[in-house]
């Protein structure tokens, strides 16, 4: 009975042609990862790994248990301290992932009464923390400050109220606006937390994201570092006030029960970090790219009057994340598999990951991506 409903299940998603699968990338061009600074596979970075992880004593395979037991080390305390200094806060706590960082500080820190307020397009993992706590949530608007303002004052009363952004939308690749949404919060002593996920690495001095480029970092209650995308290696951290830390150590869920992340992962990400740092022409040449892309595919819209599939393609966004609409699920897994065969690795993002109608090619730049190789792309994509 069980498998049969699952299996119907299964069957509805084939009928509305977004069954997920798992595939192997097989294309030559790489525009689909999230390696935006092409550290996960920079050979003089994995060069300085392996070399600074074997000068280290305590070389254990995996960490054996979780930092509150066994796996805890002097080297994991180090990093976040380094870290806390990078992203200009008080103090930082490591997690596995971004996923496990985002969940579990929004369930553990929102109490009954409290309120969240989140920007419509957040990420799955924001989604699960205030699904598992007892706060009460409502969105507002993508980017809308008017939206945002008539929450704050609806909920002004409540205990807590906290504001979820994010610095760059991975569905959109578009960024928050971010310091009239913190000064909004400020106005209505709202605690405003930023997942800056898709800017580790990528903006700011030495990869410190959005907020500290801005200097607005002291505006914020939490921010969410994740170390997957263009730092090339996995994991994350929150950085915040030292009470903050000391509250995930006893209170969060994924970091008390999960076995710590091994040595080798904790050395990648110090580091990626020193290699941003002393490499900064990795940032100038992904904003390179990006430039170069949003003016060529505007040259070629402009002069394009045959397009086999109607899409739409965003404009201007200074992310490296890139989209083009293209409405309905077939119509949009049609054109990605076209762009594979023709040796482009590029994804279609479907329904419901987003809003039916609202299907699109997400396209991802790296520094290691040449102007022709982007020309390529888009002329193909308007063939």
């Amino acid at each position: 009975m069980l498998s049969q409903r699952l299996q119907e299940k299964l069957h509805q998603r084939q009928e509305e042609g977004n069954l997920r699968r798992l595939s192997l990338s097989t294309a030559q061009h790489d525009f689909f990862s999230n390696d935006y600074l092409g550290l996960a596979n920079n050979q003089e970075l994995r060069q300085i790994i392996d070399e600074k992880y074997h000068q280290l004593a305590d070389r254990r395979i995996g960490a054996t248990g979780s930092r509150l037991l066994s796996g805890n080390s002097s080297y994991a305390i180090r990093l976040e301290q380094k870290l806390a200094k990078i992203f200009r806060g008080e103090a930082a706590l490591l997690f596995n992932s971004g996923y496990n960082a985002n969940s579990a500080l929004i369930s553990c820190i929102s109490q009954k009464g409290d309120v969240i307020l989140f920007d419509e397009l957040i990420h799955a993992s924001l989604r699960e923390g205030y699904r598992l706590s007892f706060a009460n949530r409502y969105s507002f608007m993508h980017n809308d400050l008017e939206d945002l303002e008539k929450k704050l004052q609806a909920h002004q009363h409540a205990p807590v109220v906290f504001v979820i952004i994010e610095s760059v939308y991975s569905m959109d690749g578009d960024n928050c606006i971010l310091k009239e949404m913190l000064e909004l919060c400020q106005k209505y002593n709202a605690y405003p937390i930023l997942d800056e996920a898709h800017s580790t690495g990528i903006i700011g001095e030495g990869g410190c994201g959005l907020a500290c480029e801005l200097g607005l970092e002291q505006l914020c209650f939490a921010r969410i570092y994740t170390f997957g995308k263009a730092i090339g290696s996995h994991g994350a951290c929150v950085v915040g006030s030292q009470i903050l830390i000391n509250y995930l150590i006893n209170f969060a869920r994924s970091f008390i029960f999960s076995t710590a992340a091994p040595l080798h992962n904790l050395v990648s990400i110090e580091s990626a970090f020193d290699y941003i740092k002393q490499f900064p022409d990795l940032q100038a040449d992904l904003k390179s790219r990006i430039n170069f892309y949003n003016v060529y595919i505007q040259q070629v819209q402009v002069n394009s009057s045959n397009l086999k599939v109607y899409f739409e393609a965003a404009s201007n966004n200074l992310s490296p994340i890139q989209i083009i609409k293209i409405s309905g699920n077939e119509n949009c897994k049609k054109l990605a598999n076209c762009m594979i065969d023709k040796g482009f690795e590029i994804r279609a993002i479907l329904s419901p990951t987003v809003k039916a109608g609202e299907e699109r090619l997400r396209i991802c730049l790296h520094n290691f991506n040449k102007e022709q190789e982007i020309k390529d792309l888009i002329d193909n994509l308007y063939q």
